[in-house]
């Protein structure tokens, strides 16, 4: 199972800042420290090039973000200051989740990862939320570019609604676009995805697995996708600053439990992206995140099963 990461393509944030970037670089520490994976299983995406990318954005928007030509209301609504690190990072990430889709799509192969990844906020001509470019989406549409698949579906469990998926993939009948979400959470305006599951503050393990158990049959069941993107976020948890959902570790590690093996169960390949995640204790948002890599290397990868003890 390949793990794709660029957290050594640092994004320079000034002190204080809420965005938690040191996560990336713990969670890769982490999984190898597990002893499950070899570091031959972590890969250095290619950058996502201008091709790719113009798939799911407006040229004007990726000329805008290449030179730092981006007006002072643009970069408060991605929340980064502008460098050429910046764009660089953004780039990367946006590889790795396309280099996870390639992998997974391989015989024999079935699931890849994105250590990072998940920025479904960014739209066609504009970003927001922390997220440049969208990289489910540019990946999305570039697996039916390839050929390498036909229907594929976005499988999102950020606390926050994916708008910029729902919104960059609103006309693309083969892809399903499917969001699970604080109802009163960010972001405020919402879009219209395929599949939208609006929850309560406060929803709680049994409730959030009710939902997700009538999404994936729709997505899973009904759509039949030849390629599934987990937006993995850890943002649902009890202890998010942002999250407000409660769910506990062991209803997270249930969460992707169910996506997983729904997936496995109907031979649908699976990328994984971590997307949010902003715990009190940046530990916590590690922990979460391992686990969904670790489930999915027991799930998929039978050459890793007798080495995985998973404890939330």
């Amino acid at each position: 199972m390949n793990l794709y990461y660029a957290d050594h393509f640092v994004l320079p944030l000034p002190a204080g800042h809420r965005f938690p970037m040191e996560k990336y670089s713990r969670l890769r520490a982490r999984l190898l420290a597990s002893g499950v994976f070899a570091a031959s299983d972590f890969r250095v995406p290619d950058a996502a090039s201008d091709t790719e990318i113009l798939r799911a954005h407006d040229p004007g928007y990726l000329a805008r973000v290449a030179t730092g030509r981006l007006d002072a209301a643009e970069m408060r609504r991605i929340g980064f200051p502008w460098s050429p690190a910046m764009v660089e990072r953004s780039r990367r990430s946006a590889g790795a989740t396309l280099a996870a889709c390639r992998s997974a799509l391989e015989p024999d192969t079935g699931c890849a990862a994105n250590l990072a990844g998940g920025t479904h906020h960014a739209h066609r001509d504009f970003g927001s939320g922390f997220c440049v470019f969208n990289d489910a989406a540019i990946a999305a549409l570039a697996m039916r570019a390839e050929g390498r698949a036909r229907r594929v579906a976005l499988i999102d469990c950020d606390v926050h609604q994916g708008d910029g998926s729902a919104a960059i993939l609103a006309d693309e009948p083969d892809v399903f676009t499917c969001s699970l979400h604080g109802a009163k959470n960010f972001p405020f305006r919402k879009q219209v995805s395929d599949l939208d599951i609006e929850l309560p503050d406060d929803t709680g393990d049994e409730a959030y697995l009710a939902a997700l158990d009538g999404a994936l049959e729709r997505v899973v069941g009904d759509f039949r996708p030849d390629l599934a993107i987990y937006l993995a976020g850890a943002d649902p948890y009890e202890g998010d600053r942002l999250g407000r959902l409660s769910l506990t570790m062991a209803g997270l590690a249930a969460r992707d439990e169910r996506v997983l093996g729904a997936c496995r169960a109907a031979g649908v390949p699976v990328a994984i992206a971590m997307a949010g995640g902003y715990a009190t204790d940046i530990g916590d948002t590690v922990t979460i995140h391992a686990t969904t890599v670790l489930t999915a290397a027991r799930l998929f990868d039978a050459n890793k099963r007798c080495r995985i003890a998973i404890d939330v």
